[in-house]
């Protein structure tokens, strides 16, 4: 599995593992089999793929969700199912039909895992009553992980509001003649928050809309948190480079270093954001 932050949800007494993995989330099935038979998971995963139906279903997904799935190679395993001496592995079934719904390793969350739906399906074959409070407490996860989301962006936001008024006062103080009428003070306010847009996200304010007119707002109001954590660092910076007496061009240069490099570190360790147990790619 991918090094993320791990999950872990309390299902009728088991703790099951969720980790994220290419942007979806995958369930421990070795945590699910330790509730039908705690000695040997192992065992319990591999008689469940032997089952027809498996093999059918897991076929069926990695045809809707895998383009690289392997079909000749799946009618050979399903041709197989039903005789006495079959068995598969969670591994064979990867390397042989290059499924991507099932991951087995070792390592730190080492173990079989599988996407939620496959996660799901197996949780029925060992019990459908755990399924239901599996699918109860997978979805209570969900809902706690919007909520932190929802806080840590409404948060960023408005201290990029707030660290906005450092901003265009340093604009003010520095840029805006005292002479000029409000429209034209104006222009300038917006020119300098084009800078910053440019800077952070590559586009003007208008070339944001013209390339989003069905959405509400503007481009700040659709940002990541990421983004916006680091729009309220530039907006900051950016009120220093305007008091050192910096030209545009070489404010716009170095802001727009600073944005990548703060990008770069904030993708690194993105789980922090929202706390354990929260990936975001």
């Amino acid at each position: 599995m991918s090094k993320t932050t791990k999950a872990t949800i309390e299902v009728q007494g088991a703790t099951i593992t969720v980790v994220p993995h290419a942007g979806h989330d995958f369930i421990s099935l070795s945590d699910i089999a330790r509730y039908k038979n705690p000695d040997h998971p192992d065992d319990v995963v591999r008689n469940w793929l032997r089952n027809r139906s498996t093999v059918e279903f897991l076929g069926i997904w990695e045809r809707l969700n895998n383009p690289d799935f392997n079909p000749v190679e799946f009618d050979g395993i399903r041709m197989q199912t039903g005789i006495n001496s079959f068995v598969l592995t969670p591994k064979q079934w990867v390397e042989k039909t290059g499924a991507m719904g099932i991951r087995s390793s070792a390592g730190r969350y080492g173990g079989t895992y599988a996407h939620k739906d496959i996660a799901f399906e197996f949780a029925s074959w060992v019990s459908v009553e755990f399924r239901l409070y599996l699918i109860k407490e997978f979805q209570r996860l969900k809902e706690d992980e919007s909520q932190r989301l929802s806080l840590a962006w409404n948060l960023n936001r408005e201290l990029s509001k707030i660290n906005y008024r450092i901003h265009t006062d340093a604009i003010k103080e520095h840029l805006v003649p005292p002479e000029v009428t409000p429209a034209q003070a104006a222009i300038t306010y917006a020119n300098e928050a084009d800078l910053l847009n440019v800077a952070l996200f590559g586009l003007t304010a208008k070339q944001w809309r013209d390339a989003n007119p069905a959405l509400d707002g503007n481009m700040r109001d659709h940002a990541t948190i990421e983004q916006l954590l680091v729009l309220a660092n530039m907006e900051s910076i950016h009120a220093e480079f305007i008091h050192m007496g910096l030209s545009q061009s070489e404010r716009l240069k170095k802001l727009n270093a600073i944005a990548i490099r703060q990008m770069k570190t904030l993708a690194a360790n993105a789980s922090r954001l929202l706390g354990p147990g929260r990936d975001m790619s």
